[in-house]
């Protein structure tokens, strides 16, 4: 096991990387971000990983979800991950539940973080109230055309954000890979015990002129009443 996690034991060190086989990671959402989340943390080390969603791989998700091929068409979106973190991991334990948040919050699993994967901002709210609820810390992500959202939530009040109904737009590949790059970095530096900037929202995207842009934001927290 040293040799395979040589290089991140480099970065943070034996004791470090030994304490994340201590932790217990769920992902919600196993699609575009939930997908790249599962490459990025499934051979991390990360001792157990649960991954959750109902749902079932389609067509029209396959050239941006990029554990998934042609042949995964109609398989379970978790499954499939679990697949593709085991034959690249044999170190983490990875557990996939075929089903939606709810039922997922009805187990009450003891967890480290939750990453949220979604599309989905009821959802999320649900994921902010059972996080809050249980003093467990949680990083909300969203990715559309050509930006993104990363908040690492610990105090932070999800109200902020309204649940009113969106109509998608278009995505590429690359920018769906690059917020949850994001995520998972936030995710392993909380994880190894380094220092994360928590309770600000990351809002990445190209601005009109395609120049890469990083704005960060106070998000309200949950004591000041919203």
């Amino acid at each position: 096991m040293r040799e395979y996690f040589q290089r991140q034991i480099q970065l943070w060190g034996q004791e470090a990387q030994e304490g994340l086989q201590e932790k217990r990671v769920a992902i919600i959402g196993c699609g575009g971000l939930g997908s790249s989340l599962a490459l990025a943390l499934g051979s991390s080390g990360i001792g157990k990983l649960y991954l959750v969603d109902f749902d079932a791989v389609s067509r029209h998700n396959i050239h941006r979800q990029i554990t998934f091929t042609l042949a995964d068409e109609g398989r379970s979106k978790a499954q499939v991950n679990a697949q593709a973190i085991q034959q690249r991991c044999p170190y983490v334990e990875v557990e996939p539940l075929v089903e939606g948040f709810e039922a997922f919050a009805k187990r009450d699993l003891p967890l480290d973080l939750i990453l949220d994967a979604t599309d989905n901002l009821p959802i999320r709210h649900e994921i902010d109230r059972y996080a809050k609820s249980r003093g467990i810390p949680w990083i909300y992500s969203s990715v559309e055309e050509f930006h993104g959202q990363v908040c690492f939530m610990e105090r932070s009040s999800f109200h902020a954000f309204s649940t009113k109904d969106h109509k998608p737009g278009g995505i590429a590949p690359p920018i769906v890979m690059l917020v949850a790059s994001f995520e998972a970095n936030l995710a392993l530096r909380y994880l190894v015990g380094l220092p994360v900037d928590k309770d600000h929202l990351y809002y990445l995207h190209f601005d009109d002129e395609g120049i890469f842009q990083v704005r960060r934001f106070a998000m309200p927290k949950e004591r000041d009443g919203v």
